[in-house]
């Protein structure tokens, strides 16, 4: 059984594998073989700041099994640049790869969209390397869909063509755009 709590500091180390992990299987074709064979994942855990958590802070989930094993890390952020406020970012979501199609990166995604609808957002975009099928299928099936957005965007030196999906969902328990709603209608509770 695998749950969702905030990154923490320790968890550097972890999550940087199993981003190198996932980078080297899934953009395997994608990517050039020598870039993917030489990334670095202490490059990767020195660049984390998971104990950094304010509102326009990058907000890192970790999905962790029982025994405390991460399988899988999303990230969130708050409004791209050109975007309206309405609309926050899913800036990474990774599964290791031996655990791909186990059910984690939808509970990854469900994490950053509560995350983002608590922060007061309604509407979501996330950035997909051109030719990664597999994760287009994959936010295909999670209700995510291309809004014709494109970018190229430099990836650790490597300039690389992304396409961008957008979802919108629901109101979530606690966010702002509710408890707003609420004390602008009924006033505050007592």
């Amino acid at each position: 059984m695998w749950t969702l709590r905030r990154a923490v500091p320790d968890d550097a180390t972890a999550v940087a594998a199993l981003h190198v992990r996932s980078w080297q299987e899934g953009y395997r074709g994608l990517l050039p073989a020598d870039f993917l064979a030489g990334l670095d994942p202490a490059q990767r855990a020195a660049r984390y700041t998971f104990d950094r958590i304010g509102p326009d802070d990058p907000a890192t989930q970790v999905a962790v099994d029982t025994a405390g094993r991460i399988g899988g890390v999303v990230t969130t952020g708050p409004r791209p640049a050109g975007e309206p406020e309405s609309v926050g970012e899913v800036l990474a979501c990774y599964v290791d790869p031996p655990l791909w199609r186990h059910g984690i990166g939808h509970l990854l995604l469900l994490g950053a969209l509560t995350q983002l609808g608590r922060n007061g957002y309604d509407e979501a975009v996330l950035w997909v390397l051109d030719g990664n099928e597999r994760a287009e299928r994959f936010y295909r099936r999670e209700r995510w869909t291309p809004d014709g957005g494109t970018r190229t965007a430099r990836v650790w030196g490597i300039g690389v063509a992304e396409n961008r999906f957008r979802t919108t969902f629901p109101r979530f328990p606690g966010d702002r755009r509710l408890d707003s709603h609420e004390a602008s209608d009924h006033g505050s509770p007592a």
